[in-house]
């Protein structure tokens, strides 16, 4: 699978329960020309992952829809190969599997001992994956890497990586380890708003829960950051890294920035401050900046 340009990753088009709206406004985001629409696993949604994912793809043409992400935790690899393969069999090149380890918070006692040794389960869960399907479907998978040894697997076991909450600099570094073919595809937040307080205050409010999250922080530390910028919601320089803030001009920028940096694919994901509405006017907007007529 090769996908470029520009995407849109929208927990509401996961989790929302009027559903009839959530198909509309994915129909109109693929009208609108993004290349990609991304939702999040987890919990929460009134239907299961893979009934969203086709559901949306019934409600779209041209668009992939990727999932960010399936944690390996969550069904077991066969119950995968057969999701996967129904929802390619009936959309040939355009569901993309994203998938990952998740995080210690949200797994039982089983799984965390098993994810003592991360890359091993995700190796794992590979090798199940590969043995369940009747294809060769490692080209339309794509694996939330963060660290040097999880890339490495993202580029010899799938498609490429999916990284979540990084800046441009960890885009640079995974583009050097993923080598020049792999997809790179990382997400970034974005909040429409010029004055400096309201902004990160919004920044602040969608980045709690990963600064609790240890696979984020340990990256960001990774990355330059200290124990210092994780502290209180996220120091300003922490806050303006991670979030993209301001008008249009600001997130070209930093649109430009990841794809300097080696991204062949952008997904946007807009902090609008409105719980469980659809920020519509703003993926209007992205649309607008980000992507050329026709």
């Amino acid at each position: 699978m090769v996908l470029g340009g520009t995407g849109i990753w929208s927990g509401e088009l996961r989790l929302m329960a009027d559903r009839s709206a959530t198909s509309d406004a994915a129909a109109e985001l693929d009208e609108l020309g993004f290349d990609a629409i991304w939702v999040p696993g987890g919990v929460g949604s009134p239907k299961p992952l893979f009934d969203t994912a086709a559901e949306l793809l019934k409600a779209t043409s041209k668009a992939i829809i990727a999932t960010g992400i399936l944690s390996i935790w969550a069904q077991d690899a066969a119950a995968t190969a057969v999701d996967f393969q129904r929802l390619l069999g009936a959309n040939p090149d355009r569901f993309l599997l994203g998938i990952g380890i998740s995080h210690v918070k949200f797994v039982d006692d089983d799984a965390k001992k098993q994810m003592a040794k991360p890359l091993t389960a995700m190796t794992n869960y590979f090798d199940a994956l590969d043995k369940a399907c009747d294809l060769d479907l490692s080209g339309n998978r794509i694996l939330a890497a963060l660290g040097p040894r999880m890339l490495e697997l993202a580029r010899d076991r799938s498609a490429g990586s999916h990284p979540y909450f990084v800046t441009p600099t960890h885009t640079r570094f995974a583009r050097e380890i993923l080598g020049p073919t792999a997809m790179l595809a990382p997400e970034q937040a974005v909040v429409f708003e010029e004055d400096p307080q309201r902004a990160r205050e919004l920044a602040r409010g969608h980045m709690e829960i990963y600064l609790g999250l240890p696979n984020y922080t340990n990256n960001l530390l990774r990355f330059g950051f200290t124990e210092e910028d994780l502290e209180n919601g996220g120091s300003d320089r922490l806050v303006d890294a991670v979030v993209c803030w301001g008008g249009e001009d600001e997130i070209v920028a930093r649109v430009a920035e990841h794809r300097e940096a080696g991204a062949n694919h952008v997904t946007l994901q807009v902090i609008s401050g409105r719980e469980g509405e659809l920020p519509l006017p703003e993926w209007r907007r992205l649309a607008d900046a980000l992507i050329s007529p026709g």
